[in-house]
């Protein structure tokens, strides 16, 4: 799951702009002598300011994080197989998420793939996932990635995930007990409240998360948010606007 934040780039300086960007490529002759202080003509400040401009925009663009992303394994992938081509063949797909409760499920699915997989058993078991960098910090046995979004359960804060941790890691441990049983089972009362206050229909909760990624195409969210995108869109219709939404109408 991935968090754009296209208006903390627009606050950038310029030299943090190029800074980033050099993580990634070396810049070129311009910004070479920008940063080592070599007066820059009139022209040569035009072409450079435009350049750091295009870099501000692919820097919190999806489309180029896919595009760096598929060319570093694409490289790893292909000096082990002794091979050329790309990773992935043909566009990335993504899925936007609308509410709190499309990302709930969203996160949840990702979390619980290792356990879906048979490959681990619980979610603290689980390798490379944010649930288990989440519960080693809880338990003060190390500290998160820096780029792993805060559980602060704060909606009006919109730098951080708008959910408890507690709460999360109660309802992901009862899901994954009832994914590896491959049962339906009944939502504990307990867990009941966080359901409601998210706005997702209970009965539905585990369907949902097992089969997130196969159940919607674009967009993720309560029909009423699906419809309201599709407005601002001047669509007619989007996929995802039928009846049998497991999230139920918000606002």
């Amino acid at each position: 799951m991935v968090r754009l934040s296209s208006e903390e780039s627009k606050h950038w300086s310029q030299s943090e702009v190029i800074e980033r960007w050099q993580k990634l490529y070396s810049g070129g002759a311009l910004v070479q002598m920008y940063q080592s202080g070599s007066p820059l003509s009139d022209i040569q400040k035009m072409m450079l300011d435009t350049q750091i401009e295009k870099w501000r925009e692919r820097l919190s663009d999806l489309s180029w994080f896919m595009r760096c992303l598929n060319e570093h394994l694409a490289r790893l992938a292909n000096k082990e197989d002794m091979c050329t081509g790309r990773f992935w063949e043909g566009r990335f797909k993504s899925q936007a998420l609308l509410d709190d409760a499309a990302l709930m499920a969203c996160i949840a699915y990702v979390d619980l793939n290792p356990i879906r997989a048979n490959v681990a058993t619980t979610p603290e078991t689980s390798d490379y996932t944010s649930v288990k960098e989440r519960i080693r910090e809880y338990l003060g046995k190390s500290h998160a990635a820096d780029n792993l979004l805060i559980m602060d359960g704060d909606n009006q804060q919109s730098t951080g995930i708008p959910f408890y941790l507690n709460d999360y890691l109660e309802l992901l441990d009862w899901s994954g007990r009832v994914i590896r049983a491959d049962k339906s089972g009944s939502i504990p009362m307990k867990l009941l409240p966080i359901l409601k206050r998210l706005q997702i229909e209970p009965e539905s909760w585990i369907n949902q998360v097992n089969h997130f990624g196969k159940r919607w195409y674009r967009v993720v969210g309560s029909t009423n948010k699906i419809k309201t995108l599709a407005l601002k869109l001047s669509l007619n219709w989007m996929n995802g606007q039928g009846s049998n939404s497991p999230f139920t109408a918000s606002g």
